[in-house]
C-alpha cells in the first residue's frame, strides 16, 4: 500500500463550524509511539462542547475515540506489532506513575488526551498513539469494533459515574459488586453517557430512576432498565419509594449548576453524589446546604 504524507481529517475551525480538509500525515515522534489508521471513530459529547466553543480552540482535528490497525510502530513498543486491530482510551498512560500504580490512569503525570493542538484527535485516516505499550487494548477476535468502540469512553465514563456513586456510600462489604445494594440510584441525564450508567447502575444499585427534560429520552432510558420520571415527578417518586429520605445515591451526567443542584436537593443526608457531567462554569452550591446533607 502507498503511504503518502497527507490525509483527510475533520478540523474544527470556528463555532458550529468544521471542515474536511488534508492534513499532513502523524509521525512516530517517541519510541514508544504507534501509528494506526482508523477503523472506527466516534462522536462524543465533548466534541460538542468543542463544535459550541463552549470549549474553546481551533484549527486541529476532534475525536478521541478510536479502533483502528497498527501500521508504523516506534522502536520501544513491546506488546503490540504491525496489524494489530487496537482501541485505546481518550488519553494515554504511562502504566506506571503514582496515579497509574492507584488505577487513576487518567489523571496520569504524562497522559495526553486526543482531540486538542498538543495531540489530534482521531476522526481522521491515521492518528499517533503515544505511550502505546501500556495505553492500547487489542479488540478480541469475534467482538464487533463498533462495539469495542464504546470502551474507549462512553461506557467506562457511564460505568464509573454509577460505580463511584455506590463506592461513595460505603455502606456495605461488597466490594466487588457482585449483587445489587438495597439502595435507590437515580440518573440525571439519559443521552448516550448516561444510558451507558443506567445499564450500569442496574448491576449496582436495586432501584434506579432516570429523569431527562426529552421524553424520547426518558423512553430510552425505560429500555436500559430505570424507571423514567419527569423533572416534575421526580421528588416524589423518590420520596415515596425512600420513605421521604431521599436517593441513596444520585448519578449526574448532565454538567451544569442546575443539574448538580437537583441532585443535591433529592440525595439524602449521608448520600452519594457521583457527578461525571462536564462542568465548564462556575457552580452555585451553598456551604450550610451542602452541610445540611451530612
Amino acid at each position: 500500500m502507498t503511504v503518502t504524507e497527507t490525509m483527510k481529517a475533520i478540523v474544527i475551525k470556528d463555532k458550529f463550524k468544521i471542515a474536511v480538509e488534508q492534513v499532513p500525515r502523524p509521525v512516530i515522534e517517541k519510541d514508544t509511539d504507534v501509528i494506526i489508521r482508523m477503523r472506527a471513530s466516534g462522536l462524543c459529547g465533548s466534541d460538542l462542547h468543542v463544535y459550541r466553543q463552549t470549549d474553546p480552540g481551533t484549527d486541529f482535528i476532534i475525536g478521541h475515540e478510536l479502533v483502528g490497525e497498527i501500521v508504523e510502530l516506534g522502536s520501544a513498543v513491546k506488546n503490540f506489532k504491525k496489524g494489530d486491530i487496537v482501541a485505546s482510551p481518550f488519553a494515554s498512560n504511562c502504566g506506571n506513575c503514582f496515579y497509574c500504580n492507584k488505577g487513576y490512569t487518567a489523571r496520569c503525570t504524562q497522559a495526553e488526551g486526543y482531540g486538542n493542538a498538543a495531540l489530534q484527535g482521531c476522526q481522521a485516516e491515521y492518528v499517533r498513539q503515544p505511550l502505546a505499550d501500556s495505553s492500547l487494548f487489542p479488540v478480541p477476535a469475534g467482538m464487533r469494533e463498533e462495539a469495542m468502540l464504546l470502551l474507549g469512553d462512553i461506557l467506562p465514563t457511564g460505568y464509573s459515574c454509577a460505580y463511584h456513586g455506590r463506592r461513595l456510600l460505603d455502606e456495605d462489604d461488597d466490594r466487588e459488586m457482585t449483587k445489587p445494594l438495597d439502595a435507590v440510584a437515580v440518573v440525571i441525564g439519559c443521552g448516550p453517557v448516561g444510558l451507558c450508567c443506567i445499564s450500569s447502575a442496574k448491576t449496582m444499585f436495586k432501584t434506579v430512576f432516570a429523569t431527562d427534560p426529552s421524553p424520547s429520552r426518558r423512553e430510552l432510558a425505560a429500555k436500559h432498565g430505570a424507571i423514567p420520571v419527569s423533572a416534575d415527578e421526580l421528588d416524589a417518586a423518590v420520596r415515596e419509594a425512600t420513605e421521604g429520605r431521599g436517593a441513596d445515591a444520585v448519578l449526574e451526567l448532565v454538567g451544569n449548576n442546575a443539574a448538580l443542584k437537583v441532585a443535591m436537593d433529592i440525595v439524602r443526608p449521608f448520600g452519594a453524589v457521583s457527578s461525571i457531567g462536564m462542568h465548564l462554569k462556575p457552580l452555585d452550591l451553598h456551604g450550610e446546604f451542602l452541610y445540611s446533607k451530612k
